[in-house]
């Protein structure tokens, strides 16, 4: 008795007919030349082995099951002719179908399906997303960059002049630029800046033994701009510049003398807004702005290791007791600041600055002394009354009577009318 879902050749009977696809999987898979039992379509049919000269015939509703055996599609014999057929027998010249691609065609099926599931898994987790409740964070700030100006590198400037120096210092970046006048002649044809910049690195290394110029960059009054101290125009150059404040910082130097009174080219203060501009935006820092710096020497105008809060474009005497650079170049610092956040592509207000506290960049206008008119003036004593009108009630001296108090237009008006 065949049991429920089992098959004939487990219960000792006949085989089951198998698929042709089945037949020839398993014929593939079996190893050339081990010792089984020859599979005909007889033994395959639970019959026995069709002896010769025996007509072959199908056993009733047997599929029928191409033969593969040979090695070539076709099975022939020279001449092209095939062998004849005893009539009624089945034809065994059926094409083969090599053995992979029937296996490759045995689990298409299965890939396709499951394929269909993971695609239909994704979709599935993609519409169950969850949102979350709350608002969603704000986008990071853009970075404000500008294009970097033209600078002229040392060796116009320096010739035969370089002297041995250690290899150049770095921080990590650029926060705060201090500008400076090299307190020099103004009145210099622009040809002759190269040569000017030259004698100042000579003071500076030959008189005061520095290694180096200490300006990271110099500006003529035609708005060249000139490399300064060595070390490369794009990193961040520790430089020689501020006292306290050289770390995190650059100096740029105004070439001549701007104290008060003295003009300042409008390409001088063009060429300075643009280095700043492309400078302090390499570190996404906004002109306008005030940072916080720490102090590394007590010289400076505060103790080593205060956090000094200073403007992200600061004169050198906000950070050390100077008059540099000049009373003419400082009062231009403000529209300095303003077009380079213009190039920086900033159109808002002074914005918060990550990691620092802005505050009010420092005045250095005096508050105007109060005016007199804002003064009471005691009336004189010699003031006569004036005589009483009829049906008026006469009016107290006012030169014996003590000075009504200033009433500011900002205060409640007095009642008007009889209460």
């Amino acid at each position: 008795m065949v049991p429920p879902g089992g098959t004939a050749h487990i219960a000792g009977t006949a085989r089951r007919p198998e698929s042709g696809i089945m037949f020839a999987v398993r014929r593939t898979l079996e190893k050339p030349g081990s010792p089984q039992t020859p599979r005909t379509p007889e033994t395959e049919a639970g019959r026995a082995p069709r002896t010769s000269g025996t007509p072959e015939r199908p056993a009733p509703g047997a599929p029928d099951i191409p033969d593969i055996s040979g090695a070539s599609g076709i099975s022939e014999i020279p001449g092209n002719a095939r062998t004849p057929q005893a009539p009624g027998t089945r034809s065994r010249f059926a094409p083969r179908v090599p053995g992979a691609l029937l296996i490759l065609l045995g689990v298409l099926p299965g890939l396709v399906a499951i394929v269909a599931l993971g695609l239909c898994a994704g979709g599935a987790e993609h519409t169950g997303v969850a949102r979350p409740d709350g608002p969603v964070p704000a986008r990071a700030p853009a970075v404000h960059r500008a294009d970097r100006p033209h600078i002229l590198p040392r060796s116009v400037w320096l010739g035969i002049a370089g002297r041995p120096q250690p290899p150049p210092r770095y921080d990590d970046k650029v926060v705060a630029v201090f500008l400076h006048h090299t307190d020099s002649p103004g009145g210099y044809a622009c040809a002759d800046a190269p040569s000017i910049i030259r004698h100042l690195y000579a003071g500076q290394t030959d008189v005061r033994h520095w290694d180096d110029i200490g300006y990271n960059f110099l500006v003529d009054r035609c708005g060249t701009i000139y490399e300064g101290r060595a070390g490369g125009v794009e990193r961040a150059v520790t430089g020689a510049h501020t006292q306290g404040f050289n770390h995190g910082t650059a100096g740029i130097a105004a070439i001549g003398t701007f104290t008060a009174g003295v003009p300042v080219p409008r390409a001088m203060t063009d060429a300075i807004a643009a280095l700043v501009a492309w400078k302090l935006g390499l570190a996404d820092v906004d002109p306008r702005v005030s940072v916080r710096l720490v102090s590394s020497n007590s010289r400076s105008r505060f103790k080593v290791g205060t956090m000094a809060t200073l403007p992200a474009l600061a004169g050198h005497t906000d950070g050390f007791m100077t008059s540099c650079p000049g009373a003419a170049l400082t009062a231009r610092l403000p529209e300095i600041r303003e077009k380079a956040a213009r190039l920086q592509g900033r159109t808002t207000s002074v914005p918060f600055l990550a990691g620092t506290t802005p505050v009010p960049l420092p005045s250095r206008i005096t508050p105007a002394p109060l005016q007199r008119w804002m003064t009471p003036v005691p009336l004189q004593s010699r003031i006569a009354p004036a005589p009483p009108q009829s049906g008026t009630t006469p009016v107290p001296l006012l030169g014996r009577t003590a000075p009504s108090p200033f009433l500011s237009p900002f205060a409640p008006a007095p009642p008007t009318g009889t209460p």
